[in-house]
């Protein structure tokens, strides 16, 4: 056990330096209104994450209640609430701390662009080390406590089912709020975007909090966990050095948080070049310094473990490539967004055509990776090497996680900076960190799916080893008739998130119409009714993440025990198919809308108020509920049920 020394280390050095950098963060000055408008929001956000965790509680009580009673038993059921308080945790830190940096940023924009990033980018990093590290820690605590790999897969079932409600909620309430708020001031008043004027404009900005901090850091907490017990457990089922191979994943994973402390100081402190230019930079040198220390590591420490370095690397590099090719289909900068702008020269019709087509499209280069890596490290190291580049894809997410949230912390600021009336100059440069914040947001959301496809695929290899399946029969009708529910599976779960937002849109767009009614409001002379629009909001989506979640819970409980392991396993292997392709299609298809209307509004083909930027606005609307709350909801719902099949195969 001396081995895990080095995770617990590890993951002490990376929380002192949250510590440090929380402590640094609300040190900064701010601008008086951006603080007032910045509290606005925070309350907000904090209300909205206790309702959810108040509620989420019940569930995590039920089902601790429920494993303890079972044959599965206690250990399972403490693995589970481990995961799941570990996961709220890193969620309430992260988002707590963006909701103070927002404002903040914001005023640092007054100074330079470069201090305002370095603040965003900051406050990012929080989050994305509390996950690493409080992962890591629950991992390391319960392989000690059990010695037993196949014990912890229950936290990372308390994981998934944070990062469900964490998404679907925070994503209803996101993009409600965002249509909201869209379709009445941008359609409808003309008015801009981030206008104080517009009831659901603090909605709107508490959403980005809810959804894009809370909501992603949880997704890929989910993510990194399960990738760790998973690479574990296929470790412990080895003939020969089983020991070493349990060890190896922690080793490597605390190996990504160091490097990604040292990608930190490179973006903290290399400020030369384009802010793109910067945060790419950090990435960078902490992806070459992982596979620089991993090679040392493999060869001088685990010296009969050099097979295992191919598929690290391949899983790394699978990670930085998905993330190009998300960044290529979806920035504003580049063909194919601008096409489906200059699509929506003819209307919102042909805009929403090409937007959709772009993401159908965009599916076969990750899906060719996926493949190739999969096959690559079976061929070189079986199951484990699959696991291990999992492992690998996602051991940099101590600086990736940071640069996808300093996005959001961003797009906040550029809203702030605007109703709180900072000049045009600040206003200028928090639109240039929202742009780049765009662009990393579009591809952390291609990266946290291509590590979720990966991730569920070993987690499906998991369960045929859990449950002694040596051969998944497709001919089989049983196995047949499970592949085709779990495709399906994908396609209700998406319904029901796409008609939550819809629903609850409607009811936003009704206040904000009713609040409009007084002239007052539309001329800036009377401060709109936030706190209605945003207990709206709250009320609305708390409402509709229960359905979505009983759904992805009970549906491998229910297959399972009507038609036998068999048919779970063509389940799995179903809904990872169906839904990592319309995970992919949705983000890329909303990351594309989004900012073919960013391209119009920076004064191409005809600019703000022109025909062609309103059929893009309603382009944008149509991909809000896509790319932040159906598409990355399914890379929880994938292996959610992996999970929740793995821990019950004992018992089929």
């Amino acid at each position: 056990m001396n081995s895990l020394v080095v995770p617990f280390l590890t993951c002490i050095i990376g929380l002192f330096f949250v510590s440090f950098l929380i402590f640094n963060i609300k040190r900064k000055e701010e601008d008086e209104k951006a603080r007032q408008i910045g509290l606005l929001i925070r309350k907000g956000a904090a209300a909205f994450l206790k309702k959810e965790y108040t509620i989420l509680s019940f569930f995590v009580l039920l089902i601790f209640l429920l494993l303890v009673l079972s044959p599965i038993g206690i250990k399972t059921g403490i693995s589970f609430v481990l995961g799941a308080v570990f996961s709220a945790l890193s969620g309430y830190l992260g988002m707590k701390v963006a909701t103070i940096a927002n404002s903040k940023t914001s005023s640092a924009a007054k100074k330079s662009i470069h201090s305002a990033l370095v603040l965003s980018f900051s406050s990012g990093t929080v989050m994305s080390f509390s996950v690493v590290c409080l992962g890591l820690f629950g991992i390391s605590i319960l392989y000690l406590l059990f010695k037993d790999p196949t014990i912890i897969y229950g936290f990372g079932f308390g994981a998934s089912l944070v990062a469900l409600f964490s998404r679907v909620g925070g994503g209803i309430y996101t993009k409600a709020a965002d249509v909201g708020a869209d379709l009445v001031g941008k359609v409808e008043k003309g008015i801009p975007e981030d206008d104080p004027r517009n009831p659901a404009v603090i909605a709107d900005n508490v959403g980005d909090n809810v959804g894009d901090v809370a909501g992603m850091g949880a997704d890929l907490f989910e993510s990194y966990v399960d990738s760790i017990i998973t690479a574990m457990v296929l470790g412990s089922l080895a003939v020969k050095l089983a020991q070493e191979k349990i060890i190896l994943p922690l080793i490597i994973s605390s190996l990504g948080i160091i490097v990604s402390l040292l990608g930190y100081l490179v973006v903290r402190f290399l400020k030369k070049g384009s802010l793109h230019q910067v945060l790419n930079r950090g990435l960078w040198v902490a992806s070459l310094l992982m596979v620089i220390l991993s090679f040392f590591t493999l060869k001088i420490w685990f010296k009969s473990s050099l097979n295992v370095f191919l598929p690290l690397v391949l899983g790394l590099i699978s990670g930085v490539l998905i993330g190009a090719i998300t960044e290529y289909y979806t920035s504003s900068e580049k063909k194919p967004s601008q096409e489906v702008a200059k699509n929506s020269q003819t209307g919102a019709a042909t805009n929403i055509i090409s937007g959709l087509s772009l993401g159908m499209i965009s599916t076969l280069l990750p899906v060719i990776i996926v493949s190739l890596v999969t096959i690559f490290a079976y061929e070189v190291a079986g199951f484990y090497g699959i696991a291990i580049a999992a492992v690998g894809m996602l051991s940099t997410l101590g600086i990736s996680l940071a640069t996808d949230v300093s996005g959001a912390i961003s797009d906040n600021a550029a809203g702030i900076a605007s109703m709180a009336g900072l000049g045009a100059e600040t206003r200028e440069r928090c639109e240039k960190l929202d742009a780049v914040g765009n662009t990393t947001a579009a591809i952390g959301k291609g990266f946290a799916i291509g590590s979720a496809a990966l991730t569920a695929l070993v987690l499906v290899m998991s369960y045929t080893q859990v449950a002694k399946i040596n051969i998944l029969n497709i001919l089989d009708p049983r196995t047949t008739v499970g592949i085709f529910l779990g495709g399906v599976i994908v396609f209700v779960f998406c319904s029901l998130t796409l008609k939550a937002v819809g629903q609850a849109s409607y009811s936003v767009v009704g206040e904000v119409r009713r609040q409009f009614q007084d002239e007052k409001v539309l001329q800036g002379e009377k401060e709109p009714e936030y706190e209605k629009c945003i207990t709206l909001v709250t009320s609305s989506a708390l409402k509709k993440m229960s359905m979505p979640s009983f759904i992805a819970v009970l549906t491998p409980v229910v297959i399972g025990f009507a038609l036998g392991k068999q048919a779970l396993g063509g389940l799995l292997i179903g809904s990872v198919v169906s839904g990592f392709l319309m995970a992919v299609m949705m983000a890329n298809s909303g990351g594309a809308w989004d900012n073919a209307k960013k391209y119009i509004e920076q004064g191409n083909l005809g600019g703000k108020g022109s025909p062609t930027h309103k059929a893009a606005v309603i382009g944008d609307t149509v991909g809000d509920p896509f790319k932040d709350t159906a598409g990355p909801s399914l890379n929880i719902l994938i292996k959610l049920m992996a999970i929740v099949s793995l821990i019950i195969a004992p018992l089929l």
